[in-house]
């Protein structure tokens, strides 16, 4: 069998769950969608039930195959009992629509009719790059002011590149080195450098990485379309030269709405290409439309290792933070559970929130606390600590002095920092239902415009990427990626947060006037069953403290130091009375008088 010249073997498909195998042959001619017609050949199997969900999403194909039915072309196999069969050679448009017709699902047929020893069909016919089928975002609602999805895209079936000064003759398979001296001569006076750089990226992808069975998407009017690329790459000239590249696309019927897609897909969705990989997010286009039980039946209806999860539905698990019970509340000693479920609200509905209050509260120790809860173990949970000379490039990214470990000599090299790192490990697939958490303590201490940079943006737009100032890479913060701040409100020598930090921040108060504090040390005493007079101490000198950002919080005293002989009137001599004696510089107050142990003791009788 010859096509184009070329010699091409028999293309095998074997049909789900150990079934028998279809034969065909593929044609030289082109179906309307510009992809190469097959032939299955007479006595095919056919699978006799189609999936519930065939009819919507592939209703061209559903129709062909009952129209088949209805004519006697497929009918009831008499050697294969339970299965259909071809009554004669059948000519498809594409291997995707024989495939579809003869499981009864969606199917890719580039990938799924193979040879004899396991070569599929694409690898034979395809100018790209092979591998695994990828889905990709193409932007075509904006291009120079129209809309071409809704003029071109949609009603004739194909996506387009605008590439109006690139010269004629340019083949599907061009390598980069090769599209660049070429971009870089016809475009030498009509673009910028950065331009030339991104419009490289955008051909190469569009000429020589996409390839028939490719997934596409595009965006208009509030909604998101979907469709298979089904041939190789036409260079026209189109009159308005908004559409010189193109490739044909079979477009699903229906689009689905943007603020309905998930918000990992919404992320990918807001990079500003007009040539995106999509690969990251694939699985949630794969399951867009679908219900888990379609999603299922779907997986039954093709050929794959029933040992591997759905990777559509292992997308879709929910993420979920475990809700605090009785017996965290007794672990922390939190006077009431209902204000750890209140927290658990904050960070469900914020995701960013700050412990704030004065020393020795036990802000860093609650958090960490909660965020290993939260996020089922501490492997989950990174801290870090802000100081005045922290900055994004400690935090984030940037270049840092590293050696090479072969030739020894010291070069800046790109580096991550901590919140890269935990990103780039809650968005791996698997964890992406498993909540992480960031520990930021002091985080009051450093310039915090300049830590985050942009993704101050980030933190309010879960759902948005930004271009990042170092890598260059689109960048979107992880849906469960946590923060939590601890913000100590003594340390005077820091400006007040500012009002973009407070709006994306919920801000919880832990302070030896409210609870969970005030009572934190006396249930501690009790539980150690140790006397209470330290906590009645505690009491006294907190009410002696007219400014509620400098009372001292229960954590002095809640070490065994404190509990050895002499060891509360060493922690009051050394901790207790220097915070006050710099609270009240200048003022003249007898800080040993007022707030020494003595005193105390003398005011509780």
């Amino acid at each position: 069998m010859t096509a184009n010249g070329r010699q091409y073997p028999e293309f095998q498909l074997r049909l789900p769950n150990g079934g028998p195998v279809a034969r065909g042959r593929l044609l030289a001619e082109k179906g309307a969608r510009g992809s190469r017609k097959l032939v299955v050949r007479a006595g095919s199997p056919v699978r006799a039930k189609v999936v519930p969900s065939f009819a919507e999403r592939k209703p061209p194909s559903y129709r062909t195959r009952q129209e088949l039915i209805a004519a006697g072309s497929i009918r009831q196999s008499d050697s294969r009992p339970g299965w259909l069969e071809t009554a004669r050679d059948i000519e498809f448009t594409s291997p995707s629509a024989a495939a579809e017709v003869l499981m009864g699902c969606s199917a890719n047929g580039w990938g799924v009719w193979k040879t004899n020893e396991g070569v599929s069909l694409l690898d034979y016919v395809t100018e790209s790059t092979t591998g695994p089928n990828r889905p990709w975002l193409i932007r075509g609602s904006n291009v120079t002011g129209l809309d071409l999805v809704q003029r071109l895209w949609l009603p004739e079936g194909c996506i387009s590149l605008a590439a109006a000064r690139l010269r004629q003759g340019v083949a599907g398979g061009t390598s980069k080195e090769g599209l660049r001296a070429m971009v870089q001569e016809d475009y030498e006076s009509t673009a910028t450098y950065s331009q030339k750089q991104q419009l490289v990226e955008e051909l190469h992808a569009f000429l020589s990485r996409m390839k028939p069975g490719d997934t596409v998407c595009t965006i208009s009017g509030g909604q998101l379309y979907i469709g298979e690329i089904t041939g190789e790459v036409q260079q026209t000239e189109s009159e308005d030269r908004r559409s010189n590249l193109r490739r044909p696309v079979d477009w699903q019927p229906t689009g689905f709405p943007y603020d309905d897609l998930p918000e990992e897909l919404q992320q990918k969705l807001s990079v500003q290409h007009d040539v995106v990989d999509l690969t990251s997010v694939q699985a949630h286009i794969e399951g867009l439309g679908l219900t888990d039980q379609e999603l299922a039946e779907e997986a039954e209806a093709t050929v794959r290792d029933p040992s591997l999860e759905i990777p559509a539905l292992t997308a879709r698990r929910e993420l979920e933070l475990p809700r605090p019970a009785e017996a965290l509340a007794a672990d922390l000693l939190v006077h009431d559970v209902a204000w750890l479920q209140e927290v658990h609200e904050l960070l469900w509905d914020e995701r960013q929130l700050v412990f704030y209050g004065p020393p020795g509260t036990g802000k860093t120790y609650l958090a960490l606390k909660l965020a290993e809860f939260f996020g089922g173990g501490p492997e989950q949970v990174k801290l870090v600590q802000f100081h005045p000379s922290y900055a994004y490039e400690d935090f984030f990214e940037g270049f840092r002095p590293q050696e090479d470990p072969q030739s020894r000599e010291v070069a800046f090299r790109l580096t991550a920092g901590p919140l890269r790192e935990l990103a780039d490990l809650a968005s791996r697939e698997g964890n992406r239902h498993i909540p992480h958490f960031l520990i930021i303590d002091e985080i009051n201490r450093a310039n915090l415009a300049k830590v985050f940079g942009e993704l101050y943006f980030l933190l309010e737009y879960r759902n948005k990427s930004v271009r990042l100032t170092y890598s260059g890479d689109d960048f979107a913060l992880p849906p469960n990626l946590f923060v939590i701040g601890t913000m100590n409100t003594a340390d005077r020598s820091i400006a007040l947060v500012d009002a973009a930090m407070r709006r994306r921040f919920a801000f919880v108060e832990l302070s030896p006037r409210i609870e969970p504090t005030s009572g934190l040390l006396r249930r501690w005493l009790t539980r150690e069953d140790k006397d209470a007079q330290p906590a009645d101490l505690l009491d006294a000198l907190n009410s002696r403290i007219d400014d509620p950002d400098f009372r001292i919080g229960p954590s002095y005293l809640m070490k065994k130091g404190v509990y050895r002989d002499g060891g509360l009137e060493r922690t009051w001599r050394t901790k207790i009375l220097p915070l006050l004696e710099e609270h009240h510089y200048g003022e003249g107050v007898d800080v040993e008088r007022r707030y020494g142990l003595a005193a105390l003791r003398e005011s509780l009788g």
